[in-house]
């Protein structure tokens, strides 16, 4: 018994050596030490991004209209799955940078996948924006452009907040993700066998040689970056709650959405991480670095920011009625008990119903539940977005100009699309790159030698 609760609060398990952990991580990405099934998953994956692209090529070719969107609802699954995914990305800035500043010591296995995780999700929100312009092939008028464009298009517009957002964020993190990286980078330069593998990681080490001076600036910039990041968990998805809440619609026009979609960005994100995470330390062996400490505080912090948001979803009834408007009860109302009832029904299932399991200590524990309860909760993530997007315009202030929106096959391709090319970058990623951070895992091997 006293040995099952050490094995649940250990950050790091066993007794591990620096040479050990670096040629454990190291050969996954040299070596080409791969699970058994990992090219198959990956080539299902890629058919997935074969979808994706015909998708994306049907839709330029024929428009927008083809995947459902009609008048009132303008917007559909583009936005929603905008929103879905830039909302993934949270738990990765959280984990590396917050949790950074915290000093603690059990993000040290999680954080590199969950940086990736971070860069391929805003990779995938980018796309979403720009093909629901209807002509993808005039973005560049959202860049800051002025004097080619005399007055830049519309300030008000929430593409161009998106814009700001979406690329800060995204260069922010990539360029943090990097900076880790680097003393990775320069020990699979010195372990690589081959001359390309040498040449490969030596040019992305940037001649990194682990001096005192180059930890000390490290450290120094590393922190800092942190601390640049840190204001993006609560920036970057309050910015795309605030294309919402400055419309004069109802179920839009709420001053509960920031909060609200940053503890929801949250909550998918953490599910996101756990789903990547419970298959990863399974397939490679690494229960002893990523240990069931890393799923219990991801769990955990999945509770608070699911309370959070079943807090947003009380709130958000409680005004409709409290508020006296009649359209925003009628709203209400529909979104309950009208044409998307079991939608909505099925999302507080999964983020209501769902998440109260992750109070239990064994169901946090428990490695296939854990897992299960992440992919409900991603599902009903994407549901809470795609509610919000099509049931205020569905339901606005002129009962002739009602109307609901159709699924076609265009959206479901799209979608399934995007997330299958999220999972094969993250293949790729694991296979080029330490998806454990070595250098952060042997400072945790060392400072438990030194304890004991």
């Amino acid at each position: 018994m006293a040995e099952a609760a050490a094995r649940s609060t250990a950050v790091l398990r066993g007794r591990h050596d620096f040479p050990e952990i670096s040629g454990r991580i190291g050969a996954i990405v040299l070596d080409g030490r791969l699970p058994r099934h990992f090219w198959t998953a990956f080539f299902f994956c890629f058919l997935l991004v074969l979808v994706f692209l015909y998708s994306i090529t049907y839709l330029i070719s024929v428009g927008v209209g083809a995947y459902g969107i009609d008048i009132p609802v303008a917007w559909g699954t583009m936005i929603s799955n905008f929103v879905w995914w830039i909302g993934i990305g949270h738990a990765g800035t959280l984990i590396s940078a917050v949790l950074l500043l915290l000093r603690q010591p059990w993000r040290a296995s999680i954080n590199r996948f969950a940086e990736a995780m971070t860069l391929f999700a805003v990779a995938m929100a980018g796309l979403f924006p720009i093909l629901h312009l209807g002509r993808p092939w005039f973005f560049y008028w959202l860049l800051p452009l002025p004097n080619t464009h005399m007055h830049w298009p519309q300030w008000r517009s929430p593409l161009v907040w998106d814009f700001a957002a979406i690329s800060t964020y995204a260069t922010v993190s990539l360029l943090f993700w990097y900076m880790g990286l680097l003393p990775d980078l320069a020990v699979l330069r010195d372990r690589a066998k081959s001359r390309a593998g040498q040449l490969f990681y030596g040019i992305l080490a940037l001649g990194w040689r682990g001096s005192a001076f180059h930890w000390a600036r490290y450290q120094t910039v590393y922190f800092l970056m942190a601390a640049l990041a840190t204001p993006l968990v609560v920036s970057v998805h309050s910015i795309v709650a605030l294309d919402f809440t400055f419309a004069i619609t109802p179920g839009y026009h709420s001053t509960i959405f920031p909060p609200y979609f940053v503890a929801g960005a949250l909550l998918s994100g953490f599910a996101m991480v756990l789903t990547i995470a419970i298959p990863l330390r399974w397939a490679f062996s690494v229960e002893d670095l990523i240990t069931l400490k890393h799923m219990d505080n991801a769990g955990k912090l999945m509770i608070a920011a699911g309370m959070i948001v079943i807090y947003g979803y009380a709130s958000e009834a409680f005004f409709a009625w409290y508020s006296g408007e009649p359209y925003e009860r009628a709203m209400m109302w529909q979104r309950a008990f009208g044409p998307y009832a079991p939608l909505f029904w099925v999302m507080l299932a999964c983020n209501c119903g769902a998440l109260q399991l992750l109070w239990f200590r064994r169901v946090r524990l428990n490695m296939p539940l854990l897992f299960a309860i992440a992919l409900v909760i991603n599902i009903g993530m994407w549901l809470e977005r795609y509610i919000i997007v099509v049931t205020g315009p569905s339901r606005d202030y002129l009962p002739s100009s009602w109307g609901e929106q159709s699924l076609t096959w265009l959206d479901f391709g799209i979608l399934f699309g995007s997330v299958g090319t999220f999972f094969a970058l993250v293949f790729l990623f694991i296979r080029i790159l330490p998806a454990i951070t070595i250098f952060e895992v042997e400072e945790l091997a060392e400072e438990k030698a030194q304890a004991t």
